[in-house]
């Protein structure tokens, strides 16, 4: 079986069904953490049928996950939003309102070089709220998750640093209400599994490239909010480093194993996973090229 095949991601679920685990909404998750728990997170930046063709193959096998939309049209579509819903899975919003917002005042006053950083959060903030209700027309959303952004040089949970999401009726962000001592962060970024040096932003613990074999899990910028468990302490640092995947074949050699924590996160990027020939060898080919430069970009920013 290639990697990031459909194929691939039944073996996956299947071998971790036979150690024991359960899937949960991240909903569900924060609401009872206790036991061998996984949350199936689906981040649908793009080709939204994907993750409708996952909604349905968690359907079939029994399963739950949760999938956060953006609302940018190629990703937010209410009805597939409505059936994904109809399957019994949990629907949040992926949101990126300080790189729009960003993108906007630029577009208004060009001749104007430094943006004021302050307007630039109450007005990501006042979009973020809209958003919010333009979703809560179709489903109930109560959990939300950042959209990483690459290429813009503001992270969006800095709207946190000024406003509390909790205040909106949020109960959780992933970023922010997260015991990483406790829970092990997987994700798909950069279509593999330990792509935490291509990646800008979606990680568990901040990761700083020192060389050759040494990562450094370093604590993200922003303060968490009051009675947030973002702080990470030295034990979450080991803990997190124990587990290295490259392939999800290694990941179900973990799980055959059993190896892997009790309770787990894993992100998917639904673009990434097919079984189609062509739309698999193009997504490998461009994830390889905009990783190359996600790395020089990294490494530029510090």
């Amino acid at each position: 079986m290639h990697d990031f095949s459909l194929n691939t991601y039944i073996s996956l679920i299947e071998k971790m069904g036979k150690q024991g685990y359960s899937f949960k909404t991240f909903t569900d998750f924060i609401d009872k953490p206790q036991g061998k728990k996984v949350v199936l997170r689906h981040d649908v930046d793009i080709r939204k049928e994907n993750s409708l063709e996952f909604a349905r193959i968690q359907y079939k096998m029994g399963i739950v996950g949760t999938y956060y939309f953006r609302i940018v049209p190629q990703s937010f579509d209410e009805k597939v939003i409505e059936e994904i819903t109809g399957l019994g899975h949990e629907i949040g919003y992926h949101y990126e309102t300080m790189d729009t917002v960003c993108k906007k005042i630029k577009d208004k006053s060009k001749k104007t070089k430094a943006i004021d950083y302050d307007l630039l959060i109450d007005s990501a903030y006042e979009e973020f709220c809209r958003n919010l209700e333009i979703f809560r027309k179709i489903v109930p959303v109560i959990t939300i998750c950042m959209h990483g952004s690459p290429l813009s040089k503001y992270d969006n949970r800095a709207i946190w640093e000024k406003y509390d999401y909790k205040k909106l009726g949020i109960i959780a962000d992933p970023y922010f209400d997260v015991d990483f001592d406790d829970v092990l962060y997987l994700t798909d970024t950069g279509r593999r599994w330990d792509g935490g040096l291509v990646s800008m932003r979606d990680k568990g613990l901040g990761i700083r490239d020192e060389g050759p074999g040494k990562e450094v899990y370093s604590d993200w910028k922003v303060k968490p909010l009051p009675g947030s468990l973002m702080s990470m302490s030295q034990k979450s640092i080991s803990f997190q480093n124990r587990f290295k995947f490259r392939s999800t074949r290694d990941i179900i050699r973990s799980a055959e194993k059993g190896e892997l924590q009790d309770k787990m996160i894993m992100t998917f990027h639904p673009q990434r996973w097919t079984d189609k020939p062509i739309p698999w060898v193009k997504e490998l080919a461009w994830q390889n090229v905009k990783n190359v430069g996600k790395y020089f970009l990294v490494k530029l920013r510090g």
